[in-house]
């Protein structure tokens, strides 16, 4: 029966397995755990053991292998295969031999037998299995190891009672036999996750043009040229050009830019010949040029002569008089407007793909690809991480998993004897990679396309913010409810809301919301400081509000937080000083907040205690939006907030916090955290000057902070509010008030 060739789930490759349609499986008489012989169109064989096939290939004639078993078979995505029900022996012995740059003593045989159980082997072949772990100097987690001999011969299968041996002479002495090569491909399509449109795109403009000519031909049309992959760094740009040149029959050519700079005139552009002339020679060919901006600037900024005609070859050798065959460019590049417009038209880079940062999906596959080696522990919830990594790219998940096997490597060192030769088997086979070493790597690894303006989710929660109840709940309803219930906004037709200004008297909590929010709605969080923006030098204070923006939407859902945003949005017109950057900031902010673009899962919260003097386009809906009051707690409001100061604090019997929150009216919330160290340090004082300096850790203890030392602590610290600067704030609420009102009436006389 003939089947069609499609890439096995991330998960499942490395395994041997063949995931066959479930019906095409019960007309071939299969079920899971049998073995099939795979036949290729030009003679090769692979065997793989029987996997049920995936839902969504019901009914296709679909088997899925890894890369492993397409090149042993010698076929590609989307060829037609024969398979067939093979009888496989279990296998009585097997005789491995191991790199000789790996050295464990020990018994090892069963650590490999308990890998290898239920798997395929045959004499030559290469399998690769997860014994490296920080032993081996390769960066990648697992082992070549060759099978020297099997009995009884050919392919053989192992079970528990398969004896292992390991052969005197290392892999690399061993001839191969096996219909594959020596080397399994480097980088195969199950290497990469989360990029299955782009990787559809990519395939669909190389694969096709190579192996099927003849339908371009028939359309009338010249096949694709080039390609151009761009995205934030770490996304798999490189990865999926390695992937494809591995996956089709084509000769590898890698350009990486400052490789073929030359002082010497006339030698770089011959360079770049030299590399096309040969790619001509051996074609089907694919020429990749790795971070092709350092190779082919803009010409007009271009600084140097060598730039502007090493640009001008490309561009002739891309798409000049001379046919160059078949012949596919691809480029990559993570700044993609600074490469000259004319490489960006078609017949030279025909298509631009954006690789872009993974969603919550595309991290779940990342994190499997980068642990299917691993030996992880049952606790270990990967959808869990894949739901904490907002704005990590693939490299930065590489990282975490790496960092999370560092840890488990640690844990074990004091076991282990670095002096001597080889490892002992025993101890690598209880390596284990635990949750909680996966917990300590997530809080050393940060996501790449943030770190410039990164700041770490604050440890705050809405518990650690005493009172402000209705504030809280419009910040919940704002920002929270739209992250956590799209589909209630989506039903209803209504869009989130783009921002909120949070205004009140200095002290009242605005930034110590903030951190709540943006830890409560487990987004990434980017803070600014109002005044690190400006700049003294023209259009760069705008740029800098254009990277903000440009950076939370790459890695939504993202809280973008403005700390003294009166600071940079005054008033414009106000402005008294010559250069007028104020103004041009705010119209910026006033774009990117409502403008062209929309922002997507990214919400803006500024505070401030001058909003009298925030520019009145910002405040219109649809910009900051939402106007919330933080006012001067009353004195439930403050009971609360000394419930929270005092939590950990040795109160003495006496204290009555009711009490202290009745005397304490128009103190804010900066003012009860200083009334309570306050109180603490009139405790300590008594304490340390009454003890002996010997006697002290004995006597600890019995510190307790007393109703005396407060009302002390009362005539050292007086409320920051006065009542004129509270019926100010009302006012400006009541302001609010009625121009949102206004807004709304307006909308419904409109309407009617």
């Amino acid at each position: 029966m003939k089947l069609i060739v499609k890439p096995l789930k991330q998960k499942d490759a490395g395994r041997g397995l063949a995931a066959i349609d479930r019906a095409a499986a019960n007309k071939l008489d299969l079920e899971g755990g049998d073995f099939i012989r795979i036949e290729g169109p030009d003679g090769g064989t692979a065997i793989a053991r029987v996997w049920p096939g995936y839902p969504e290939d019901q009914n296709t004639g679909v088997i899925r292998i890894d890369g492993r078993l397409r090149q042993e078979a010698g076929v590609g995505i989307d060829d037609r295969i024969d398979v067939e029900k093979a009888d496989v022996k279990p296998a009585q012995k097997v005789t491995i031999a191991l790199p000789q740059n790996l050295r464990i003593g020990g018994n090892v045989g069963t650590y490999i037998r308990d890998k290898l159980s239920g798997q395929p082997v045959t004499k030559g072949q290469n399998v690769q299995l997860p014994l490296g772990f920080g032993f081996m100097s390769a960066s990648n987690q697992s082992v070549p190891i060759k099978i020297a001999s099997t009995q009884p011969s050919g392919t053989v299968v192992v079970n528990d009672n398969t004896e292992f041996q390991v052969s005197q002479k290392p892999a690399e002495q061993i001839a191969d036999t096996s219909s594959g090569t020596s080397d399994g491909p480097s980088v195969t399509y199950e290497d990469i996750g989360g990029l299955d449109k782009e990787l559809e795109q990519v395939r669909e403009m190389i694969e096709l043009p190579m192996r099927h000519p003849e339908l371009f031909k028939r359309l009338g049309i010249e096949p694709p040229k080039g390609v151009l992959l761009h995205g934030p760094p770490g996304t798999g740009k490189t990865l999926i050009a390695k992937a494809v040149a591995n996956e089709i029959d084509a000769s590898f050519h890698t350009i990486s830019g400052p490789e073929i700079m030359s002082k010497y005139y006339g030698e770089s552009e011959e360079q770049l010949r030299e590399i096309f002339d040969e790619a001509t020679e051996n074609s089907p060919a694919i020429v990749f040029i790795d971070e092709i901006d350092s190779i082919a600037p803009k010409r007009g900024e271009a600084g140097g002569d060598v730039e502007r005609r090493v640009v001008a070859q490309l561009l002739s050798l891309m798409d000049g008089l001379d046919e160059r065959g078949e012949v596919v460019v691809i480029g990559a590049t993570n700044r993609v407007d600074a490469i000259d417009t004319a490489l960006r038209r078609g017949g030279r880079f025909d298509r631009e793909i954006e690789i872009g940062v993974p969603d919550r999906d595309g991290r779940k596959e990342i994190l499997q690809v980068h642990t299917r080696n691993m030996p992880l522990t049952d606790e270990v919830d990967l959808d869990s991480y894949a739901d904490n990594t907002h704005g990590f790219v693939g490299a930065d998940l590489e990282s975490l998993a790496k960092e999370s096997a560092m840890h488990a490597l640690r844990r074990i060192r004091p076991e282990l004897d670095l002096e001597a030769e080889e490892i002992d088997a025993e101890v690598l086979e209880s390596l284990r990679v635990t949750e909680d070493d996966f917990k300590e790597a997530l809080k050393s690894t940060e996501p790449s396309a943030l770190r410039e303006v990164f700041v770490e989710v604050p440890d705050v929660t809405w518990e650690d913010v005493g009172g402000l109840g209705d504030t809280k709940e419009r910040l919940r309803e704002t920002i929270q409810w739209p992250l956590e219930y799209p589909e209630v906004f989506e039903k209803m037709d209504m869009a989130a809301a783009k921002g909120v200004l949070m205004y009140g008297p200095p002290g009242t909590g605005k930034t110590l919301l903030a951190k709540a929010v943006a830890n409560e709605a487990e987004s990434n969080f980017i803070s600014i400081k109002g005044p690190e923006l400006l700049n003294k030098f023209v259009g760069e204070s705008e740029k800098g509000v254009r990277e903000v923006f440009k950076k939370a939407r790459e890695n939504a859902p993202t809280v973008v937080f403005f700390d003294e945003i009166d600071s940079i949005a005054a008033e414009r017109g106000s402005d008294s000083t010559s250069s007028g950057v104020t103004e041009r900031v705010v119209s910026q902010l006033l774009t990117e907040l409502d403008g062209l673009e929309s922002l997507e899962d990214v919400v803006v919260i500024a505070t401030t205690n001058r909003p009298d003097l925030i520019d009145a386009a910002l405040l219109r809906p649809g910009r900051l939006d939402r106007h919330v009051h933080v006012p001067v707690p009353d004195e439930d409001a403050r009971r609360a907030i000394l419930d929270v100061h005092t939590e950990h604090k040795p109160l003495a019997d006496d204290v009555d916090l009711d009490k202290i929150a009745s005397r304490t009216d128009g103190y804010v919330g900066a003012d009860i955290e200083a009334l309570c160290r306050e109180a603490s340090m009139n405790a300590s004082r008594e304490f340390i000057t009454s003890v002996e300096k010997d006697e002290i850790e004995e006597s600890i203890g019995n510190v307790r902070v007393t109703m005396d030392h407060f009302v002390d602590a009362l005539d050292e610290v007086g409320p920051s509010v006065t009542d004129e600067v509270r019926r100010r704030y009302d006012e400006i609420e009541e302001r609010f008030h009625q121009s949102e009102v206004q807004h709304e009436d307006e909308a419904g006389r409109t309407f009617y």
